[in-house]
């Protein structure tokens, strides 16, 4: 174990003799000085890794040795130790960024889990992190198994999610590889379940299902427009549960987390399909068959998504809502700075529905350019640079202007995305769309074993370009590529961040309901 040096800065330092022999007989390494300024000598010329501080010292005050010890030292630990409880004395200590603050008289005890929340903080939550993982390994190995109903699938990705991010706080991530493999295992085996049950889903009404992307707004949204509140929601755009995670922090300092929920992003798990269904209120089938000239099919080469405004007030009008309602699409700065400009007149709708369009930018980004590739390599980082983003993001100021009104506010995303490892092998014509995780077209050739597919559109309310339309779906990790130019095209999109197919990532998605707190 590392041996620790902690510096001990008091007037009266010889009564604290045995609390010094204590810490130096579990293997601390105690310099003890007097005074402030024979503190700060010892700091400027040697090294230690945590300082004692008497507030209440002759000459140089306690405080006044923090604030010399923060602006020349501003990373060395610092625990103010003080026989006063006066209110000020602790607010000015902590505004000092203390790292802990104790209070006279001391007990062994007190001192050695200061020491060790401190100093030994990381390794002691790693250990500890590591082995409660290892105990649930096996516990989490025999519900993927077992499991067969859709909560019960819910429930399991949300548990890998948490000890997703557990680990990966962590310094020690050795159980990470295990965690991954266990993930790779669940998702191969939610693909069987969605393979068995997805049809049933969308073609038997009497089936228990999961909540789909186009019965979001009619069931979970639509709702909160009897408050007569203001109704906000707010989609990010390819928003997966972890990233949902570590936002949910910075958020509920703002709100209180009314309700966390999820739901299953129909197929193809992509803007196109799901989105368009999500502000809809109907399968793409359906849209293309009522709205014709809101749909754009495969065979177009238009933007698939031009039209959700128009879905979502024609959604509106379907369920007899007679609401002033609005929609934003968020993808530039200047898109941003344009709403939280103009948000109060927000306030004057009974709803308004903004599009955030960075995390998919990101992953897209992520893909094209091997800058961001680098920046982001895996699921760790890409959820930092989401995290930072949205600390730093227009939907913050957003946010943090409406927790102080009296509106609704709900979380939620079109789908998630998977990061793709293996290849898979499909032939398609050159009308084939390029979506690495699904293809629709004419002549699609693929082993029909390991892929969700149809022949007939119609059960998954999909429409098709002509009568022999197929779809393939990719499921897990896989993306599928072309025998031509194969090793190429394998090399350029293994490792990136893709949606359009079937996983837990991609298809089971946080629903957040908020109110101001």
């Amino acid at each position: 174990m590392q041996k620790y040096r902690i510096l001990w800065a008091d007037d009266e330092i010889d009564l604290l003799k045995p609390h010094i022999l204590f810490l130096s007989n579990k293997g601390f390494e105690i310099t003890p000085v007097n005074s402030g300024s024979d503190a700060l000598e010892e700091i400027d010329h040697h090294t230690f890794d945590l300082v004692f501080l008497d507030e209440n010292m002759p000459g140089m005050s306690g405080l006044e040795t923090l604030n010399y010890i923060k602006s020349t030292h501003p990373n060395l630990p610092v625990v103010m130790i003080t026989k006063s409880e006066e209110e000020h004395i602790m607010e000015e200590a902590i505004g000092a960024k203390i790292a802990d603050y104790l209070i006279k008289p001391l007990n062994p005890n007190q001192i050695l889990l200061s020491v060790k929340k401190i100093l030994d903080n990381k390794r002691i939550v790693s250990e500890h992190t590591n082995q409660s993982y290892q105990q649930e390994f096996q516990k989490l190995s025999m519900t993927v198994q077992d499991l067969d109903d859709f909560e019960g699938w819910a429930d399991l990705y949300r548990k890998l999610v948490y000890w997703d991010l557990e680990i990966d706080s962590t310094d020690d991530k050795s159980m990470l590889e295990v965690l991954n493999t266990q993930r790779s295992e669940a998702n191969q085996r939610f693909s069987d379940f969605i393979v068995d049950n997805y049809r049933d889903w969308i073609t038997d009404p009497d089936v228990d299902r999961p909540l789909l992307s186009h019965q979001v707004l009619k069931k979970k949204v639509f709702p909160l427009l009897k408050s007569e509140k203001p109704v906000f929601l707010i989609v990010i755009d390819n928003l997966r549960f972890d990233q949902w995670e570590i936002l949910e922090p910075e958020i509920s300092e703002l709100f209180n987390i009314v309700n966390k929920d999820y739901y299953y992003s129909i197929l193809p798990t992509t803007t196109a399909y799901a989105r368009n269904a999500l502000f809809a209120g109907q399968m793409p089938l359906d849209i293309a068959k009522n709205h014709p000239d809101l749909w754009v099919g495969e065979d177009d080469e238009d933007g698939k998504n031009l039209y959700e405004e128009q879905l979502l007030m024609k959604n509106l009008e379907k369920e007899r809502l007679q609401v002033k309602a609005s929609y934003h699409k968020i993808i530039k700065a200047s898109d941003g700075k344009n709403l939280t400009d103009n948000v109060k007149n927000l306030m004057k709708n009974d709803f308004n529905a903004i599009v955030f369009n960075f995390v998919d930018m990101l992953s897209h980004a992520r893909t094209d350019m091997q800058m961001i590739r680098e920046l982001a390599p895996d699921e760790s980082a890409y959820r930092s640079i989401t995290k930072s983003w949205f600390s730093h993001s227009s939907l913050y100021d957003l946010l943090r202007y409406l927790s102080g009104k009296d509106v609704k506010v709900v979380i939620t995303t079109d789908h998630g995305t998977i990061r793709v490892k293996k290849p898979y092998k499909i032939v398609g014509d050159r009308n084939t769309n390029t979506n690495l995780r699904y293809k629709a077209g004419r002549n699609l050739a693929f082993e029909e074993k390991g892929v969700l597919f149809t022949r007939d559109p119609d059960e998954f309310r999909l429409p098709k370009v002509n009568v022999s339309t197929a779809f393939a779906f990719a499921r897990e990790d896989f993306f599928f590529a072309y025998p031509n130019n194969y090793n190429y095209y394998v090399n350029f999109y293994k490792d990136t961040f893709q949606h359009g197919g079937v996983s837990m990532e991609e298809m089971i998605i946080p629903l957040v309901e908020l109110a101001p707190k």
